[in-house]
């Protein structure tokens, strides 16, 4: 992976509003938008060797090794000849921050973190998606439960080597917005039309 690219991670809980943030970071600074989960999908839609392979660990209940996630991303970013890299809520445990250094050898430049209070996320998706049986109050918080679990020791992780940022979300869309396009400014980040000057550490 190029060194000179840059990589932002965000995490958030679900309904912290991060996958609103995600779309906008990409419409005013030109990153390339990653999701492991639609990279699994399509992976799997594709027919390839690789995709039954992820049929075969979703079919038993098991999470996809983070090996197989990373190669995705990694492809994606091949892919895509931008060299500005939005992966939105990963890594979402140490399995996958270790593969990610393994295989990228980049780290984040940032790491976003969408703070948002347990009854805030629940009040959010409960009204957004009415009538969503997978959504109930137990299923969500069995989610919280494993965001608190699985992805929080990968925040502190980050936080430990200053590369993260928290941001308050129970405000507006666009309040928020201001604080991401603030961190992103001071870190040296330009919108799409000015130049990149920051760039990622190498591992």
């Amino acid at each position: 992976m190029n060194a000179n690219a840059d990589m932002i991670s965000t995490i958030g809980g679900p309904g912290s509003g991060k996958g609103t943030q995600c779309s906008k970071i990409v419409e005013h600074f030109g990153f390339t938008h990653l999701s492991a989960g639609e990279l699994l999908e399509s992976e799997v839609k594709s027919g390839s060797e690789t995709g039954k392979m992820i049929q075969e660990y979703k079919k038993e209940g098991n999470l996809v090794p983070s090996e197989i996630v990373v190669k995705l991303l990694q492809q994606a970013m091949q892919r895509s000849g931008n060299n500005k890299f939005l992966l939105d809520g990963f890594p979402r445990n140490e399995e996958n921050r270790v593969a990610a250094e393994k295989i990228l050898k980049i780290q984040p430049i940032v790491v976003l973190v969408f703070e948002c209070s347990e009854e805030e996320m629940i009040r959010r998706v409960l009204h957004r998606n009415q009538g969503r049986v997978d959504d109930n109050i137990d299923t969500l918080k069995k989610r919280l439960k494993v965001y608190k679990e699985s992805t929080l020791p990968v925040v502190d992780y980050f936080a430990n080597m200053g590369k993260v940022r928290k941001i308050d979300a129970e405000r507006s869309i666009e309040e928020v917005f201001e604080s991401v396009k603030d961190i992103l400014s001071e870190l040296g980040i330009k919108n799409h039309e000015g130049e990149r000057t920051v760039n990622a550490q190498a591992v």
